[in-house]
């Protein structure tokens, strides 16, 4: 199988350090070393972990909790590189953390969520019209006159899943072209944590993104097959006939999204990094309700999860 991983540029990596969406629950800001907990995670769960979760798992602790969100490759090249030490990584694609962190910086790690590709959009631009009077989502965007924004493939696994999507698309459709069509129509924003801002305010039409990002917006989604989405497992043959080379020359395989979770063997706070793993993954419901997939599949480990983190 071909090396599924990828790393980001010294320039790109640059420009993520100031594109960080930052969570700190207010209030809290005096509290000692032994009541904080460090979150670095994917930016598609800024919403989910940032407000909903941490701000439960500090009332119910008292531990101050802080977390920083951003493109799961990002979140791997500021570890591997040293600019950051958190006590909890998050990612949303398992192989990745696997690939950059394990051994050297942990040892195992827990799956605990999927999640879905498919389209958001903004009801009152032409794109959202023609979508909501049947027009197929995919004709709709390659038409559009207006902004269709995607995460960046570089950085996040959301972009390169987007590529791969199209590329899936263009065959379950049939559709001759229609991946490369879609590739050149649509905007790179390098924030995913900021993908969906623009669609808020009318200033763009649509974007890819994962089903819970919508949620969390509260924003108008198409949903794709099972074929499409990266949700299936029993696709993951299918999904991975999808690749997407990255500008390091690094090709990676479509696979299911699988968010993963782990305590840094360095972390500062690894005790409250267990504690708050614990919490994540009693808070099925939260994460439910906000668009994530939780199923009988979940809790899956990889490694010796330390004691205290499994429900």
């Amino acid at each position: 199988m071909t090396n599924t991983r990828s790393v980001i540029t010294r320039r790109q990596f640059l420009t993520t350090v100031g594109a960080a969406t930052i969570f700190g629950i207010a209030g809290c800001s005096g509290s000692n070393s032994t009541g904080k907990i460090e979150l670095l995670s994917a930016g598609s769960l800024s919403i989910i972990l940032g407000n909903k979760v941490g701000e439960s798992f500090e009332q119910e602790t008292g531990i101050t909790f802080h977390g920083e969100f951003h493109g799961s490759n990002a979140v791997m090249r500021f570890i591997t590189s040293g600019q950051k030490s958190p006590d909890v990584v998050v990612s949303a694609d398992a192989g990745l953390l696997r690939d950059e962190l394990q051994p050297d910086y942990t040892t195992w790690d827990v799956v605990f969520a999927s999640n879905s590709v498919g389209i958001t959009y903004n009801p009152d631009t032409q794109v959202g019209r023609r979508i909501e009077n049947g027009t197929p989502w995919y004709r709709a965007l390659r038409e559009a006159d207006s902004e269709i924004a995607m995460s960046d493939p570089d950085l996040d696994p959301l972009g390169y899943r987007t590529v791969q999507m199209f590329k899936l698309a263009e065959e379950y459709y049939d559709v001759d072209g229609l991946a490369q069509d879609l590739i050149n129509r649509l905007e790179i924003d390098p924030l995913e944590a900021h993908l969906l801002a623009g669609i808020e305010t009318g200033d763009r039409a649509a974007a890819v993104c994962y089903k819970n990002m919508a949620v969390d917006h509260r924003l108008s989604f198409v949903s794709l097959p099972d074929e499409l989405n990266f949700s299936n497992p029993e696709y993951a043959d299918h999904y991975a006939q999808a690749t997407y080379t990255t500008d390091e020359g690094t090709t990676i395989e479509g696979t299911p999204v699988l968010y993963n979770a782990t305590v840094l063997t360095s972390a500062d706070h690894p005790g409250n990094g267990r504690r708050f793993l614990s919490s994540l993954l009693q808070n099925r419901d939260i994460l439910s309700e906000n668009g994530l997939v939780v199923d009988d599949r979940f809790p899956r480990t990889d490694g010796d999860v330390p004691e205290g983190v499994l429900p």
